[in-house]
C-alpha cells in the first residue's frame, strides 16, 4: 500500500470510492432518511451564504458537535462581529447543532475530500480561521487551505495508540498532512507525544473541551421530571451510548440480577437504532416503555427505552449508577465525563482506548470501577445499589476529577485568537 503514501494517489482513491460513497448515503438512508437531504453540500455547492466573516468549526458528529459548546458560546461572546459556522459530516450532528444551537450559528455539510470541492467550500465561505475537533484529517482540505492561506487549527486533539499506528503506515502522506496545519493542540500529554512525532510540530496540551461543559439547569430539571415518572423510590440504572452487540449482553445479565424492582433505561448511542433495540428488548421478555410516549412509567416495567435526542444529562440526573457503552466490546468506549460532572457513579467495560487517559484518570480517583463483562457489570450493580455510601463517595470523586480538568475552551480559544490576528 505504499503507493498511497502521497496526496495525489490518496485523492485517486477517492474518486474509485466515490461510488461507495454514495451507495453509502443510500444504505444509511434505509434507517435515516436525512443522509439523503443537503447531497449538493457533500460536494461543495450551498445555498446557505454569511452577510459576515466566519470562524469555522468542523464537528463530525453529536460526540464532537456537544463538545464544541462552550468554544461556540466562548467565540460568540469574544467575537460578536463574526459568525460561527458548523460544519458536520453526519445528520445526528447536523440535529444536535439546531438543537444546541438554532439560528445563532450557521451549518452545512463538509464536503468529501475531493479538491474541487474543498476549493467550492472555502472559496463559498471564505472562512477568517479554520478549526478541526478531535481526529479529524483530511488531507485535500488541508492542502487547499494551505494554499488559500486559510489558518487551520486541529484542537482538541486525541489520538489512540492504534489509530497513530495505522497513521504510521503512510507517513509521508501523514507528516505531510499534519506538518501543514497552523497548530496542533492535544487533550493529553500522550495525544501530544503521539502527534508530535507523526506530524513534526511541537503539539502543546490543551485539555479536554468535554471537562468545560456544565450541566444545563434545564436538562437537570427535566431529570428531575423523568426521575418522578421513572417513581422516585425505584432504582435506576442507566446504559448510556450503547453500542451494537451491547444491548443484548447486557439484557441477558440483567435477567439475573439480584436488585429489586430495577429499572434499566437503554439509551442506544445511534438514534438509528431505537427500533431495532426496542425489538430485542420486546424479544428478551422485558417489559417495556419508551421515553418518546412521555408516559409514567408502570410498576412493573422493567426497561425503559431513551429513544430521545439531546437529553443524555437529563437521563444521567434521573439515574443512580450509569454503565459508559462501548466499552464492553472493542469498540474504544464513549466520554463518561457528563456522568461525572452530573454526580453519577460509573461502570466502564474492558474496552476504553478512545477515551484512555479520561477513564484511567476517574478510575484512579474512584469516581469510575471497571468490570470485565456484562456479567460482572450485574453483580457490580448490586454491589453499589445495595452501599450508599460508596454511591456518595464515587459521585463526589466524579464532580472533583471535573472541576479539577477544566480550562480547555480558554486554552482553544485563545488559539484561535492568535491564528486570527497573525492571519491579517
Amino acid at each position: 500500500m505504499k503507493f498511497l503514501d502521497n496526496r495525489h494517489a490518496y485523492t485517486l482513491l477517492l474518486w474509485l470510492l466515490l461510488p461507495y460513497a454514495l451507495l453509502h448515503l443510500l444504505w444509511r438512508a434505509r434507517k435515516q432518511p436525512e443522509y439523503l437531504q443537503h447531497i449538493d453540500e457533500r460536494f461543495g455547492r450551498y445555498r446557505l451564504r454569511s452577510d459576515k466573516p466566519v470562524i469555522w468549526l468542523h464537528t463530525v458528529s453529536v460526540g464532537e458537535t456537544r463538545a464544541a459548546a462552550t468554544l461556540v458560546e466562548e467565540l460568540r461572546t469574544r467575537y460578536p462581529q463574526l459568525h460561527i459556522l458548523l460544519t458536520h459530516t453526519t445528520p445526528t450532528g447536523r440535529a444536535a447543532s439546531e438543537q444546541l444551537y438554532g439560528d445563532d450559528v450557521l451549518r452545512v455539510y463538509l464536503p468529501y475530500d475531493y479538491p474541487f470541492a474543498v476549493r467550492r467550500f472555502l472559496q463559498h465561505f471564505r472562512p477568517q480561521v479554520g478549526v478541526l475537533l478531535e481526529t479529524e484529517v483530511w488531507f485535500n482540505l488541508i492542502h487547499a487551505c494551505r494554499r488559500t492561506k486559510t489558518p487551520l487549527l486541529l484542537l482538541n486533539a486525541r489520538l489512540s495508540e492504534r489509530s497513530a499506528q495505522k497513521y504510521a503506515r503512510y507517513p509521508r502522506l501523514t507528516h505531510g498532512g499534519l506538518h501543514a496545519l497552523t497548530l496542533i493542540a492535544a487533550q493529553t500529554e500522550d495525544d501530544a507525544l503521539r502527534l508530535t512525532s507523526l506530524s513534526g510540530h511541537s503539539v502543546p496540551v490543551m485539555g479536554n473541551l468535554k471537562f468545560d461543559i456544565a450541566p444545563p439547569p434545564a436538562q437537570l430539571e427535566l431529570g428531575r421530571y423523568l426521575r418522578e415518572r421513572f417513581g422516585a423510590t425505584r432504582p435506576v440504572f442507566l446504559a448510556a451510548s450503547t453500542r451494537e452487540g451491547e444491548e443484548v449482553l447486557l439484557l441477558e445479565a440483567l435477567k439475573k440480577t439480584a436488585v429489586h424492582n430495577l429499572l434499566t433505561l437503554i439509551v442506544p448511542r445511534h438514534p438509528q437504532r431505537f427500533d431495532e433495540i426496542a425489538a430485542l428488548i420486546e424479544s428478551h421478555g422485558f417489559r417495556m416503555q419508551r421515553r418518546s410516549a412521555d408516559e409514567t412509567i408502570a410498576s412493573d416495567t422493567q426497561v425503559v427505552l431513551g429513544d430521545s435526542m439531546g437529553e443524555m444529562f437529563a437521563y444521567y440526573a434521573a439515574s443512580d449508577v450509569a454503565f459508559i457503552g462501548g466499552s464492553l466490546l472493542p469498540l474504544g468506549g464513549q466520554n463518561l465525563i457528563e456522568a461525572c460532572a452530573v454526580g453519577k457513579p460509573v461502570m466502564v467495560g474492558p474496552h476504553t482506548f478512545n477515551f484512555a487517559q479520561a477513564t484511567e484518570q476517574a478510575l484512579a480517583c474512584g469516581a469510575a470501577l471497571r468490570v470485565g463483562d456484562a456479567d460482572e457489570l450485574v453483580i457490580q450493580l448490586n454491589s453499589l445499589l445495595h452501599d450508599a455510601q460508596r454511591m456518595r463517595h464515587m459521585a463526589h470523586s466524579g464532580e472533583r476529577f471535573v472541576s479539577d480538568n477544566r480550562g480547555a475552551t480558554e486554552r482553544a480559544a485563545n488559539m484561535i485568537d492568535s491564528a486570527l490576528r497573525h492571519s491579517h
